[in-house]
């Protein structure tokens, strides 16, 4: 598990999604909370990443917290004791907590498939500015930016391409970097710090409002 900090009240993690999803359920004590939902999931690599997820959220807080979804599927905990956003990707998920804050975040498997859809989530500057040395992964930040500032943002039928906008910067690798966002979904017209990891698996970008 791989748990870090940014914001002194901001807890985040990644974790690998290994094992069995006998074996993931038998590291979690409260049991009883998860087998109705286990029993429900069909798929056992969606029972894996719901499982990882808690084990995750167990990491990072050093207990079992249990975690509910509003009617758009957003989660939050039953307790209100921090805000939450999750995300998953082939092998991985990801968690982010503050207190006070709300929070989003996205972490997105290194693939092509990113490229057939660039104009669904890009709009014409930012196509413009694209990196050609580094054309994937800077399309990749594009993308899981504007996942997490949509989580983050809270709002309904966001069009990404037109009221999501990343601010130009070079990507970088291997580092914790951040770059600046903006919305223009709503009246607030909301600023972004997007935070973001590549490495070779994958990208992962997150954000405290």
């Amino acid at each position: 598990m791989n748990k870090q900090a940014t914001y002194p009240d901001t807890i985040w993690g990644v974790r690998e999604i290994t094992g069995t999803s006998e074996e993931l359920l038998s590291r979690l004590e409260k049991k009883e909370l998860y087998f109705p939902v286990i029993e429900q999931i069909k798929l056992e690599k969606r029972k894996k990443e719901w499982l990882t997820v808690r084990l995750l959220l167990k990491d990072l807080l050093g207990e079992e917290k249990e975690v509910g979804y509003d009617a758009s599927g957003k989660p939050f905990l039953k307790d209100d004791s921090f805000h939450i956003s999750i995300s998953h990707t082939s092998g991985y998920v990801a968690v982010i907590l503050n207190p006070t804050h709300p929070v989003g975040i996205d972490i997105e498997q290194i693939t092509s498939q990113v490229m057939r859809i660039r104009n669904r989530f890009l709009s014409k500057s930012e196509n413009d500015y694209i990196s050609e040395k580094e054309e994937l992964i800077h399309l990749l930040l594009h993308w899981s930016a504007k996942e997490t500032m949509f989580k983050a943002l809270g709002e309904e039928n966001v069009i990404f391409n037109e009221q999501l906008h990343i601010c130009p910067f070079e990507p970088e690798t291997r580092v914790l970097s951040t770059f600046s966002s903006f919305e223009s979904r709503t009246c607030r017209k909301t600023e972004f710090l997007i935070h973001y990891v590549v490495n070779s698996e994958y990208v992962l970008t997150f954000t405290e409002l």
